[in-house]
């Protein structure tokens, strides 16, 4: 039977040619380090244990990481050799161990969390994945962090090619609320369970942006969830063709998002400086650590 992990149900035997996200069998990594740009919840003092997967199930044109998420840049690892990674992560004091972009391979990830370090895993995702493959990870994964990255159907078809992406993401973001119910900080600050959402503001869509804290605000009961809504977009990978959002976005279009934020009735998250924009604060994907 072809591969069906993630709403792109491709259908393709990975031990013959890559599906659709790029991933064949083994899975594949560009980076793993101590991270200390994700939310303060997330990043703490220490630093999150980050791993970053390459290929993509979405393929967003103004992806950021377009070098490993498109580009596929990484090197192949044994499903042992994993397990050594968050071993070693945990070891250098990481306070989480983070797997960023993990949906295409989500079953050896499952089976990598066999003995598994003894801190939360976070699993930080586009949103873009079924709620029967997330169901799956019940008891597994301490800390949800998906995108929810458009309610809108065209515009998630015209920059990730997937219409179904607002149907799809709502599932999915409600079964992992549904697994870890309201989330819980330790004395340190840090998140030791529950849902982290987030949101990027594209240039050009603040309305859509609205949508988004509106659904975030009227799907979970008060306090539940954590929001973070970002300004850190900045175009990357190919853009022509897509003049409209090939460029940050201006002060005046954050300030009126973070307005309507503010009065939401939304308390729980954080917002983002304008100078979260920019290439420096990109990953340098150097396979380190892999």
């Amino acid at each position: 039977m072809g591969c069906e992990i993630c709403p792109r149900r491709c259908g393709a035997d990975r031990s013959v040619a890559p599906g659709l996200c790029g991933g064949g069998v083994l899975p594949r990594l560009a980076k793993a380090s101590l991270h200390f740009g994700e939310e303060p919840c997330i990043s703490g003092k220490n630093g999150s244990g980050t791993v970053f997967f390459s290929g993509c199930s979405l393929g967003c044109v103004f992806c950021q990481n377009h070098k490993i998420s498109t580009g596929n840049f990484g090197k192949e690892v044994s499903p042992g050799r994993l397990k050594e990674i968050y071993r070693e992560l945990a070891a250098r004091g990481a306070h989480n161990i983070n797997l960023v972009n993990p949906t295409h391979w989500q079953e050896v990830i499952e089976t990598s969390l066999e003995g598994r370090p003894a801190v939360p895993f976070v699993w930080n995702s586009s949103g873009y994945e079924r709620a029967e493959s997330i169901r799956l990870l019940e008891g597994k994964i301490e800390i949800y962090m998906p995108d929810m990255k458009y309610l809108s159907e065209d515009l998630a078809e015209r920059y990730s090619g997937a219409r179904d992406y607002p149907r799809i993401a709502k599932a999915a973001i409600r079964e992992m609320f549904r697994q870890r119910g309201p989330y819980v900080l330790g004395e340190d600050g840090l998140l030791k369970s529950g849902v982290l959402i987030r949101h990027l503001v594209i240039p050009g869509q603040i309305e859509h942006s609205f949508d988004v804290i509106d659904w975030v605000r009227d799907s979970f009961p008060k306090n539940s969830v954590i929001f973070s809504l970002m300004t850190q977009f900045t175009p990357c990978g190919d853009l022509y063709g897509y003049p409209e959002i090939d460029r940050t976005l201006t002060a005046e279009e954050y300030e009126r998002v973070t307005d309507y934020l503010q009065y939401s009735g939304i308390e729980d998250g954080y917002t983002q400086e304008m100078t979260a924009a920019g290439d420096e604060l990109i990953p340098d994907f150097d396979l380190s650590g892999i």
